[in-house]
């Protein structure tokens, strides 16, 4: 039996080679490369059914640091190429003033051409235009879609409702075009920053999932967390400690991973205090946060290595997919590991951390 249909386009191996591991990979999404394989039993191999539910998820995209770079900045553009945070944010949001968007929407179409991905120390590049709520998300899309090139994902904040996602679907559409948005893997990240859209969230984050399943929009892959916006809306003061946002902290989380997304955490705003920003980067990864925003290059490592799993979760990842494969070679069903279940989510969970630590070290 092939591995591969008629009109799958998948990579193939040449004429009189047999198929590698190499070859196999584009086949499921969750798996990088070859260094991986060596990791997992050669039954894995032969047994690629098993992850038919899982196939479909998208390749996981580690994003333990956002960091912002402003469009306005150019010289901080020009650095982007070797900025090692996991994900790299073209800003054109909050961190450009008002008199300078203009001048920011341009440079940043311009950067998107002349950035060469496929040398970027960063894992993405992404792209932040402005809310809805604003007035600006339509000057913004109408300028960047003048560059060739699309970030690996567009990222939008104060998502406050369903409606919004329409408003932000038709404008994509009006100057990107089907084509473009629908023959892509550029992703989707928004944010959440109200109350309003927390106690929403379950229906914005399912509105926006079913918009990539039935409308082919970019597929949802993230969701941040924005503190202040929030602490502003509901009249509470900024802490250093947070306990001002543990509540919101708390259920943002939970939805996310209800809908099995990442999790993105608030910035530390004390940027001269890294332990603590050691200790809430710890406490966030503790709750099930993927990643945290950062807002000074002196933060990124710091937060990365928190948000690095633990050996013993990399071992026990390793371990329940080695258990599964060889269980599944055995033709059975459900099985037990560590005393545990085994279901889609876990199995998901365990070949995301292995995909993350392998995309680390690479």
């Amino acid at each position: 039996m092939s591995f591969y249909s008629q009109t799958d386009e998948r990579p193939r191996p040449s004429k009189g080679r047999t198929c590698s591991c190499v070859d196999l990979l584009p086949y499921f999404h969750t798996l990088d490369n070859y260094f991986l394989l060596k990791m997992l039993p050669k039954t894995f191999i032969r047994h690629i059914s098993q992850f038919a539910g899982v196939r479909d998820a998208a390749k996981y995209v580690p994003r333990r640091a956002l960091l912002y770079v402003p469009a306005s900045n150019q010289k901080m553009l020009d650095k982007i190429p070797t900025m090692q945070a996991d994900s790299v944010v073209i800003e054109l949001e909050d961190g450009v003033a008002l008199t300078a968007k203009a001048e920011a929407r341009a440079q940043a179409a311009v950067a998107l051409d002349k950035i060469p991905y496929h040398s970027l120390a960063c894992q993405e590049l992404g792209l932040r235009v402005n809310s809805v709520s604003s007035g600006l998300l339509e000057d913004d899309i109408k300028a960047i879609s003048k560059a060739e090139k699309l970030p690996h994902a567009f990222m939008v904040p104060k998502v406050d409702s369903p409606e919004d996602l329409v408003t932000i679907y038709n404008i994509f559409r009006e100057h990107y075009g089907d084509e473009r948005i629908t023959n892509t893997n550029t992703r989707l990240v928004i944010w959440i920053e109200s109350a309003r859209a927390l106690l929403d969230m379950p229906r914005i984050l399912s509105s926006t999932l079913n918009l990539h399943k039935q409308a082919g929009f970019f597929k949802l892959d993230a969701v941040v967390f924005g503190s202040d916006d929030f602490c502003a809306d509901i009249g509470s003061t900024r802490s250093s400690h947070g306990t001002e946002t543990l509540f919101a902290r708390q259920k943002f989380v939970t939805c996310c991973k209800a809908f099995q997304l990442q999790a993105i955490d608030s910035v530390y705003i004390d940027i001269k205090d890294l332990d603590g920003l050691k200790r809430q980067s710890a406490e966030g990864r503790q709750w099930g946060f993927t990643g945290k925003q950062v807002i000074h290059p002196s933060q990124v490592s710091v937060v990365q290595e928190q948000f690095l799993p633990p050996k013993e979760r990399i071992e026990w990842a390793t371990e329940l997919v080695h258990a599964y494969s060889e269980h599944e070679s055995l033709g059975k069903g459900a099985f037990q590991f560590r005393g545990q279940m085994i279901d889609r989510p876990l199995l998901l969970q365990a070949l995301n951390i292995i995909q993350l630590v392998e995309r680390v070290q690479n």
